[in-house]
């Protein structure tokens, strides 16, 4: 019988090892898998590669997860924020290496990693230094960048209910990376707000099917009591 269910964020993240590429989904604050961030940050693995939107604010989430400090590069688009400081002085004192990837085209490589397309051409970044020592070329006059896919080996993404099987539905605008990220990934995390009972989800709803998902997390607002039932039930 399938139960993706993990009692904890720890459980979730205790299998993952120095040296691993994690996608953790979040647009600033929206959709940020905070506890799954806590827990890893507590587990400890090092030299990670950390594909992500931005380079975390402040000195929570992301930006505690690079000060802590078991990031040795990032992947993102947005290095430079309000309180991204944490970023910088790790950056200005060489401590972590940065490739920067224009927003959209990150989405779409973590997309052709999940779909088993092996690149891809996109006109952003032509002609830029974010295009040096990448394949071009012209295709119907336009000039185009190749793209390789983004596969990673875990992705920390927050939903706002999942079953356990796995299947996920965000909420809103917090949907943002974490169905992409979620489809690169070798094993995908969801922390979610709340777990429902399988057939409660619209199929129609479905953003993320449970076959892209190995553990649902229940966030520490489901008390431990309704978690209990819940697993007796499965």
């Amino acid at each position: 019988m399938i139960n993706k269910i993990c009692s904890s964020a720890h459980q979730a993240v205790a299998e993952i090892g120095d040296g691993a590429r994690i996608a953790i989904g979040g647009f600033g604050g929206a959709g940020m898998p905070e506890e799954l961030i806590d827990a890893l940050i507590e587990h400890g693995p090092r030299n990670l590669t950390l594909i992500t939107n931005n380079a975390g604010q402040g000195e929570s989430g992301i930006a505690a997860l690079l000060r802590a400090g078991l990031v040795s590069r990032i992947l993102c688009s947005f290095p430079r924020m309000s309180g991204s400081y944490v970023f910088e002085e790790l950056f200005n004192a060489g401590r972590i290496e940065l490739e920067l990837i224009p927003q959209g085209t990150l989405a779409e490589r973590l997309r052709a990693a999940g779909c088993g397309i092996g690149g891809f051409y996109t006109p952003t970044a032509f002609g830029t230094a974010l295009a040096e020592g990448k394949e071009t070329r012209a295709i119907d006059g336009r000039h185009y960048v190749l793209e390789r896919p983004i596969a990673v080996d875990y992705a920390l993404i927050k939903a706002d209910v999942g079953d356990r099987w796995g299947n996920l539905v965000f909420r809103k605008t917090a949907r943002n990376f974490g169905p992409v990220m979620a489809m690169a990934a070798t094993h995908t995390i969801a922390s979610v707000t709340r777990v429902c009972e399988l057939g409660e989800l619209d199929p129609e709803a479905v953003v993320t099917p449970g076959i892209f998902v190995k553990h649902v997390v229940p966030s520490q607002r489901v008390g431990s009591s309704a978690l209990t039932d819940m697993q007796r039930r499965a």
